[in-house]
């Protein structure tokens, strides 16, 4: 398996009973989800970049939430449009996006 630079993580409210509910789903969670995973695919970046919903991290006040690893970065109220920012800023250019820091 190759060990990618970066994992990204995505609030989409996932629940073990398969049920999505809750503040992050409701704020396009998963749009912003399928949008990191088109982007990733279309910048070529598959092999060193993975992307993954997750269930809620209990601060939804500052949803919705992505996290990047290995970094520790923690991103909220991101939305579909912030992708890009990310994706070039940080992931491609190596810098915070200091907006969206939680």
């Amino acid at each position: 398996m190759q060990k990618p630079n970066y994992h990204i993580f995505v609030c989409s409210s996932s629940r073990p009973n398969g049920q999505q509910k809750g503040f992050c789903h409701s704020n396009d969670g998963v749009e912003i989800l399928m949008k990191f995973i088109e982007e990733i695919d279309d910048r070529e970046l598959g092999g060193e970049v993975f992307v993954n919903n997750t269930g809620c991290f209990g601060i939804c006040d500052k949803g919705p939430i992505v996290v990047v690893y290995p970094d520790n970065v923690w991103y909220g109220s991101v939305s579909p449009d912030d992708v890009d920012e990310i994706l070039d800023e940080h992931i491609e250019g190596g810098n915070v996006v200091e907006r969206l820091l939680i």
